[in-house]
């Protein structure tokens, strides 16, 4: 398993807005020492794969795998065995495919790392997407519920069937903390510094919002792999998550 993060640079996942591998690995040499993880998402794992990966391990970095598995118990545990077999640790799944579907992950993944001498892998279960508003959960999907509680359960799932932790908002975040403890690891999916812009998100959070929701990582694309200074917006980043993380410390002494 991942351990949580201990610096203000470990807890930022950044996430490889590249159209090809030579633009990925640009984005990995320049900013791998100033974020914890890369973020491979969709795009390039449709493109290219695990060549993707490959490029993480040949420069030093880190990889979470945003694959977001969502079908049938079998087919999602198969998918996942192969991630494990092929040294992926960090990566996520849906919670709304159900318990059956998500602990059968759980064992599966954690018997496959067992078997081909891998540390145990850390896996987090997407709550509802980033882009969902109450207005999509209740009118398209029916789910006559607030967005918050409905959340609030689906970190509940994940957590009784053996999930490492869950991907949601600041303000979910803070009940999640509450009710699953310290050891559960929240993921925060939209992340925008407040000079970016958001973009296609409607649910989003600052990295300070992050830090004092009691988020442990925050993804981050755009505004750092979009800037006209990269490194100069990351450290930008990591000061606005040191400064909460100073205050939070501030409040709790």
């Amino acid at each position: 398993m991942i351990n949580k993060p201990k610096t203000a640079k470990d807890r930022i996942i950044l996430a490889l807005d590249a159209d090809n591998l030579k633009e990925a690995e640009d984005l990995v040499k320049e900013l791998r020492d100033y974020t914890g993880y890369f973020k491979i998402g969709l795009p390039l794992i449709v493109n290219y794969g695990y060549e993707a990966f490959r490029i993480l391990e040949e420069h030093g970095a880190k990889c979470y795998y945003d694959c977001k598995f969502h079908d049938i118990p079998h087919t999602v545990q198969k998918a996942c065995i192969n991630l494990v077999k092929n040294g992926i640790d960090f990566f996520n799944v849906h919670i709304q495919g159900g318990s059956k579907m998500v602990s059968s992950v759980v064992k599966a993944s954690r018997a496959a790392a067992k078997s081909f001498g891998f540390a145990q892998p850390t896996i987090l279960g997407v709550t509802l997407l980033s882009s969902f508003g109450q207005k999509t959960l209740t009118t398209e999907l029916c789910v006559d519920k607030d967005i918050e509680d409905y959340v609030l359960q689906l970190a509940k799932v994940a957590s009784e069937a053996g999930l490492d932790g869950v991907i949601a908002g600041a303000e979910d975040a803070k009940r999640i903390r509450k009710e699953l403890g310290e050891d559960f690891i929240i993921l925060c999916p939209a992340t925008r510094p407040t000079w970016a812009s958001v973009n296609d998100q409607v649910r989003v959070d600052t990295p300070r919002d992050a830090i004092l929701s009691g988020a442990d990582f925050m993804v981050i694309g755009r505004p750092i792999t979009m800037a006209d200074d990269r490194i100069g917006a990351a450290k930008l980043v990591i000061d606005e998550i040191e400064n909460a993380l100073q205050d939070k410390a501030n409040v709790l002494i």
